[in-house]
């Protein structure tokens, strides 16, 4: 605790990016008998505005009194804990960003720092005799009548009528407004981390071993879960995450898809008896403010996210998952530029404990670490149980018999027939978006390119659009050549899945055939429903790219 006597001035980390010749922190005088401590969160002047930041040391004297203002309060939450403070200033140096760049990403959900406000819900206060009972005010009647006090947005939406109902059953007395305190998301409940899971193969019980007694050594250390697929790593890091639960400590799981994470949730689900954490780009705001708060408070017990979830503020947290360790999907290209699965090797060495990294293709960095021996390897050589690796075919096409503009080769096209004759499931792969990567003209080969950074625009035909894969220029598809002036002279080059589900259609008109690419793959619900489509059987084919 700092003592607000001895220690009348502070430096204050704000979460504005400015320029490292700047500063790092803001110094302000604290106001007569208000005691703060190292990562509190204040609310202080700035400009002609207020902002909240935090506290970060005492004074640096570089200021002289006269010049400084006083906090104006302290929040009433958790301090931003001491290894989140480390681990942004780490950050800030090796990326060479400003450390208040790096603290907006920490505090993402300022909301989250506020008291919550209350709630204004309605409960039916009388009815009058000469009240009009149209089907609407019925329909809202009974809706309260049986149930508690709601809120008017729920109101409208659980009765199906329009704001002027509710506002006139107002008017007139029948509702009555009331003051209810906000309503709380529930993260305390209780995960079911004695239950052993699955029945464990030899090397998977060896490995397992190994994870459970370094989490509960509570040490730092890298381990690189090398497997095979269906080799079984998920569960083997489950028993991980149970050890880490069994102490009472927070997880964190690092998935580069947070949007194709529904078979990994209905995994942890059945083998923890509840829902993990998640945290993710589509959480409403409500949700985003809940969920910060409980990580803050260590109510949230394992959390699931992307990226930008290794930046929550745990109070507790005793292991660190990255599945999927090679992915691409780790970096972050924007604003603080790094790689998710490095800081997260970061993190985990400021707090003293383990990190494992999951893979069955490691990246070729993590194999030197490997080999230099700063990271540790468990491999899974095999499937588990009885499972067999796939039979893997490769077809020449320099020797295919291939009709013009036409991709899918004789014996691939039948693979596919009997792949469908004996009702099962096929998926294509190809890593090209949109209908064609090249549009030309004909008559003078003019290449339609990106006007910003002169990628191929590439065609997007369900849309009608021209889009740049890089920087996200997007035109219409144009009839004039500008560069010739003909008309009509462009031809699309090459595939991509939309034109491949073209050709599969005229080749198997009776197939139902989805497409998953991030077009149309654009969050957990659309990738719910995808997977479920897949395994309900409503889909014979899939045409995707790498997502």
């Amino acid at each position: 605790m700092l003592n607000p006597i001895e220690a009348d001035k502070i430096s204050v980390m704000l979460p504005i990016p400015l320029k490292p010749a700047i500063g790092n922190t803001f110094e302000y005088r604290l106001l007569k008998n208000l005691e703060l401590s190292l990562g509190d969160f204040v609310v202080v002047p700035f400009g002609s505005r207020s902002i909240i930041g935090v506290v970060w040391g005492e004074s640096t004297g570089q200021c002289s009194d006269d010049k400084l203002k006083y906090i104006s309060h302290k929040l009433d939450c958790a301090p931003l804990p001491k290894v989140s403070r480390q681990f942004v200033e780490w950050v800030a140096r090796y990326t060479i960003s400003s450390a208040g760049a790096v603290l907006k990403m920490v505090m993402s959900v300022p909301d989250a720092l506020k008291p919550p406000k209350k709630i204004i819900v309605y409960k039916i206060e009388t009815i009058p005799d000469d009240l009009c009972f149209t089907p609407a005010r019925k329909r809202v009647l009974t809706l309260l009548k049986n149930g508690p006090p709601k809120i008017a947005a729920d109101i409208i939406r659980e009765a199906s009528v329009s704001p002027s109902v509710v506002k006139g059953l107002i008017k007139a007395g029948t509702l009555i407004a009331l003051e209810s305190a906000p309503e709380r998301v529930n993260f305390e409940y209780n995960l079911n981390y004695e239950n052993s899971g699955l029945k464990l193969s030899k090397d998977q019980t060896k490995a397992s071993d190994i994870l459970e007694n370094t989490t509960e050594a509570a040490r730092f250390s890298v381990i690189l879960l090398d497997g095979v697929p269906g080799s079984g790593k998920t569960e083997v890091y489950f028993q991980a995450i149970a050890k880490a639960l069994k102490m009472g400590g927070q997880v964190l799981v690092l998935l580069p898809e947070i949007s194709l994470s529904a078979q990994w949730l209905a995994r942890f689900k059945i083998r923890f008896g509840g829902d993990p954490v998640e945290w993710h780009s589509e959480l409403t705001p409500f949700r985003r403010r809940q969920t910060w708060r409980a990580v803050s408070e260590g109510t949230a017990r394992v959390v699931v996210g992307a990226r930008s979830a290794l930046f929550l503020p745990f109070s507790n947290l005793k292991l660190i998952i990255a599945d999927e360790e090679h992915d691409t999907s780790f970096k972050q290209e924007e604003g603080v530029i790094y790689n998710a699965r490095d800081m997260a090797v970061v993190r985990a060495q400021l707090g003293s404990i383990p990190i494992v990294l999951a893979s069955a293709t490691p990246a070729l960095e993590t194999l030197i670490n490997v080999e230099n021996g700063r990271y540790q390897i468990i491999q899974l050589p095999d499937r588990y149980g009885t499972a067999e690796p796939p039979v893997i075919e490769t077809i020449d096409m320099r020797y295919e018999k291939m009709n013009r503009q036409c991709w899918i080769s004789p014996t691939l096209q039948e693979a596919l027939k009997e792949t469908f004759s004996e009702k099962e499931q096929a998926m294509l792969f190809l890593n090209r978006r949109g209908y064609a990567p090249l549009t030309l003209c004909r008559t003078c080969g003019h290449r339609l390119k990106c006007p910003r950074c002169t990628a191929w625009l590439v065609e997007h035909r369900h849309v009608k659009q021209l889009q740049c894969h890089h920087c996200g220029y997007n035109a219409l598809i144009p009839n004039i050549c500008p560069d010739c002036n003909d008309e009509d002279s462009f031809a699309a080059c090459g595939p991509g899945v939309e034109r491949l589900a073209e050709e599969v259609t005229s080749l198997f008109p009776d197939i139902r055939t989805i497409i998953v690419a991030s077009d149309n793959i654009t969050g957990p619900k659309a990738a719910a429903e995808f997977v479920r489509q897949i395994e309900e059987r409503e889909v014979d084919l899939i045409i995707g790219t790498q997502i």
